[in-house]
């Protein structure tokens, strides 16, 4: 064999190495939303003009009061670290949100700040499961439940609820899931993928069945708390079932609400023993967010709220048009709901109509044929359907809809 001059002979040229990953990592899939947006941006570089409704991402820009402080802290220079947990005033100003908007007593030892609500939605996983512990996941859930759970060790248990259901889990199915190794429930409220949001009511019957299992913490992650318009007032579960408090972790961030989902904050509040060893994780993986991001966070919580509705304002109206143009289209069932900003048509009659043998099959149709991008809802533990997000202007909503049908019939 032939070698450059400047690579002399190891006398190793036998020895083939091979390095593999842990089987922890290799339990975990892929997030299905990057691999849709990445095939929809190669089509595009080759020339296609392909509408991206993959993405839950707010097509706003982030509000100027914010951006300022953050250029402010900058100048100013809040460019080290701060504590592992977030600042004093962040946590602060946390604790003022949770007090405020959702009727929550957490002291600022029992919040902690992190790089978005998705390292907390991890970070409790890890913190409270142990090998062969299992996490139920209502589905359709959220793609990074499951995996985030696998890769804390534990097992998850998938609870489904369907489109007749409001995408709702039951008491009853909640009970049937649990068992002496369930050590943790995630409940998402609104939900992605699918926009619903249980009432006070509907928690309340949870919360009853959850008080008999002492050793199941929940995690509620209330992300999309602010992109709502139900017809009774927004409630967090630890607030709706105060008996669980001591065992609820309420999760939340500034990424969906002010359009900061690059500035990467989330936060939590909860038991001082879960807050704890999360603040114990994020110490020896991350450390702290971002100091500039937390500066800017600040101001979004503690400043001018009308951005928040305006965005919310124009999330509904969205939703009202592309839920009924959805509905309207051969093969596809799409209901009403209350927050977020996706919709989750179920499209069984479509994969019967076109001879498609399930929705990834659909979801590379419509990619190829209609250049629109949507996510399979097989990615959320829901097969038959399709995600779409509605987080762009009508005027392209109406252009994909027109797209579809002219695929669809």
């Amino acid at each position: 064999m032939c070698r450059p001059a400047s690579q002399p002979p190891t006398g190793r040229e036998d020895i083939i190495v091979s390095v593999t990953v842990s089987q922890r990592l290799q339990r975990v899939k892929p997030s299905p939303t990057m691999a849709v947006s990445a095939l929809a941006t190669e089509l595009r570089a080759q020339g296609r003009a392909v509408i991206d409704l993959a993405a839950g991402e707010p097509d706003f820009d982030t509000p100027g009061h914010i951006s300022e402080a953050a250029i402010a802290a900058i100048r100013t220079g809040q460019t080290r670290y701060t504590p592992v947990e977030g600042s004093a005033a962040l946590k602060q100003a946390v604790s003022g949100k949770f007090r405020r908007e959702n009727g929550l007593e957490y002291d600022t030892d029992q919040i902690v700040v992190s790089s978005g609500a998705k390292q907390a939605c991890y970070n409790v996983a890890a913190a409270v499961l142990d090998p062969g512990d299992e996490a139920i996941v209502p589905a359709p859930y959220w793609v990074s439940y499951p995996d985030m759970i696998k890769l804390a060790d534990g097992e998850p248990v998938i609870v489904a609820a369907g489109l007749d259901d409001g995408f709702k889990i039951t008491p009853r199915a909640l009970r049937a899931a649990i068992t002496p190794r369930t050590r943790l429930l995630f409940l998402n409220s609104p939900s992605n993928p699918t926009g619903a949001v249980y009432t006070r009511a509907e928690l309340q019957a949870l919360g009853a069945v959850l008080q008999e299992f002492p050793d199941v913490v929940i995690a509620a992650d209330e992300i999309y708390e602010h992109i709502y318009w139900g017809s009774e007032p927004y409630v967090s579960f630890a607030a709706a079932c105060p008996a669980l408090y001591e065992r609820t972790v309420t999760i939340n961030g500034v990424s969906k609400c002010y359009a900061m989902t690059g500035w990467r904050i989330g936060y939590a509040g909860g038991p001082k023993s879960i807050i704890g060893a999360m603040k114990k994780l994020q110490g020896q993986s991350t450390s702290n967010p971002c100091s500039i991001s937390q500066a800017a966070t600040l101001a979004a919580l503690t400043g001018d709220q009308s951005c928040v509705s305006d965005m919310c304002r124009a999330f509904r109206e969205r939703h009202d048009y592309i839920v009924a143009a959805l509905d309207a289209i051969a093969g596809m069932r799409c209901i009403r709901t209350d927050g977020a900003f996706y919709a989750f048509p179920n499209v069984t009659g479509a994969l019967r109509d076109h001879g498609l043998v399930d929705d990834t099959a659909l979801a590379e149709l419509l990619l190829r044929q209609a250049e629109v991008a949507l996510v399979p809802g097989s990615a959320f533990g829901a097969p038959g359907h399709l995600r779409l997000s509605f987080a762009c202007s009508i005027a392209t909503l109406e252009d994909a809809v027109a797209r579809m049908r002219r695929v669809l019939g």
